[in-house]
């Protein structure tokens, strides 16, 4: 009975059209990139990703100056007291010495190895943040649509609410007149008193649905603009869930980064068994003194005592070979064993985490497609059952309780509609997520659809709906 219906919406709507209206005119109503270009400027959760993958990537410096020349150095100053039996004397003097050391690295595969799991820990922290990047695009079509979704339900709640009015106004007109008992009266005032609620409790929920959106996008938002019914409802493309799965496989941003995971964990069990080998160093050091900083004031190498400054240059090679440390090494090597099959089994849940969730989506779209087309007929039958019902009703044949009964699961159908219509957009961005594939573009593909004058109490329903139940209910017999 969308006749009936749709004058249920204009009384329920005649006084908020006007407000809507005031409150939010058609310049100010915000699409669905404008919403994404928001979240990515502001969102907090996005920001901390970048903060934290620019913390990270410095792990690859910091590895890599373990296999770069170190150049340090240093200054002196002693007071040096010294003590000659024979002659017997006592002097005192002030000792100063500078140096400095260039030590090069040449074999040290502990530190090539922890390089090599630095490189991979940087590419791993890479597809985390690009993993966060695309979830803010999920994130952003998922609470733009819940307030799409809150307030079209709202809009059949109000609509609900107003035909359990009517009918009981008509109920109370019937009992004055003595065509009906007090029973058709209490029955329709249940429920209409059960609609009121239910609005009250819907009204919140838009509010809600606008604080999730402003939580993410740190905006005020005071409407947005609807999505129209013509909308294609088309399964996947392509239609093969194995085709989906080979592409989540290849291109799942967190199962990719767990790849990178796996690698920088090889590396390091590489880097603990290395500790197990001996290095070598270059060493160049240079220093200078006066002879007590070295310990010169003794007769030299010549027999003849030496005064005055002292300057030494020294090239050397230092070989280092582990022998004992306490079994430190061979704890570190078991550790890593197990650290590497941990994230292995990680990457194998995840794996199958993802092989799950591509095949559950493939065919959540497939079955959204259906769903749509079955809960829009729902809609159009239940219209005609209420009409119907409504005229058996003034002829005798039906109760009111059949009317209250027809009408609600009118509204019930037309927020299955609804719902059933934003879960086949999610779930089609769900789907490409799962895949990899999700990316701006598929929000710029939506806004085509998008209706800047968009107003839920008109616009929850398609609008050919009444000519279809009119149809129906004409060619029954």
């Amino acid at each position: 009975m969308l006749r009936k219906l749709s004058l249920a919406v204009a009384v329920s709507c005649a006084s908020t059209a006007t407000v809507w209206a005031a409150e939010a005119p058609l310049s100010t109503k915000t699409d669905l990139v404008s919403v994404y270009q928001e979240a990515v400027d502001n969102n907090a959760d996005l920001a901390a990703a970048r903060a934290q993958y620019g913390a990270q990537k410095e792990v690859v410096p910091q590895a890599r100056a373990g296999l770069l020349p170190n150049l340090s150095g240093g200054a002196q100053v002693a007071n040096v007291r010294t003590d000659i039996d024979q002659p017997s004397a006592v002097a005192n003097r002030s000792a100063q010495s500078y140096q400095a050391t260039l030590a090069q690295p040449l074999f040290r595969a502990d530190r090539w190895f922890q390089y090599q799991a630095a490189k991979d820990v940087n590419e791993q922290a890479a597809l985390q943040l690009s993993a966060t990047e695309q979830n803010l695009i999920l994130q952003t079509a998922e609470s733009y649509f819940n307030v799409l979704r809150s307030q079209d339900n709202l809009a059949s709640t109000k609509a609900e609410e107003a035909a359990f009015k009517r009918q009981l106004d008509q109920s109370n007109e019937r009992f004055d007149v003595g065509l009906s008992d007090k029973t058709d009266v209490l029955q329709s005032q249940a429920s209409y008193d059960t609609a009121r609620a239910n609005r009250i409790v819907a009204q919140r929920q838009v509010d809600d649905a606008f604080e999730a959106l402003i939580t993410l996008t740190n905006r005020q938002y005071n409407s947005i603009q609807g999505i129209v019914h013509t909308l294609p409802i088309l399964p996947p493309a392509p239609n093969d869930a194995k085709a989906w799965v080979d592409t989540a496989a290849k291109q799942n941003l967190n199962l990719l980064a767990s790849n990178y995971a796996v690698s920088s964990a090889e590396q390091t069990l590489k880097q603990r068994k290395a500790g197990h080998l001996p290095t070598l160093d270059a060493v160049a050091k240079y220093e200078k003194g006066d002879n007590d900083s070295f310990g010169f004031s003794n007769p030299n190498a010549f027999g003849t005592p030496y005064g005055g400054n002292v300057e030494q240059r020294t090239l050397a090679l230092q070989v280092n070979i582990p022998i004992y440390s306490g079994g430190l090494t061979s704890s570190q090597v078991r550790q890593s064993y197990a650290q590497l099959d941990q994230t292995e089994q990680q990457r194998e849940g995840l794996r199958r985490q993802i092989v799950e969730n591509t095949r559950n989506l493939h065919r959540a779209v497939n079955t959204d497609v259906e769903q749509v087309q079955a809960r829009r007929q729902s809609i159009i039958s239940n219209q005609s059952a209420v009409e119907a019902t409504e005229i058996g009703y003034q002829v005798g044949t039906r109760n009111i309780v059949d009317v209250l009964d027809a009408q609600r699961q009118l509204y019930t159908s037309v927020r299955n509609y609804n719902n059933t219509r934003y879960d086949y957009i999610l779930d089609n961005l769900r789907l490409k997520q799962a895949a990899g594939t999700l990316n701006p573009g598929d929000l710029q593909d939506l806004t085509r659809y998008l209706k800047a004058d968009y107003n839920p109490d008109k616009d929850f329903l398609p609008p050919d709906l009444a000519k279809a139940a009119e149809a129906q209910l004409k060619a029954r017999p």
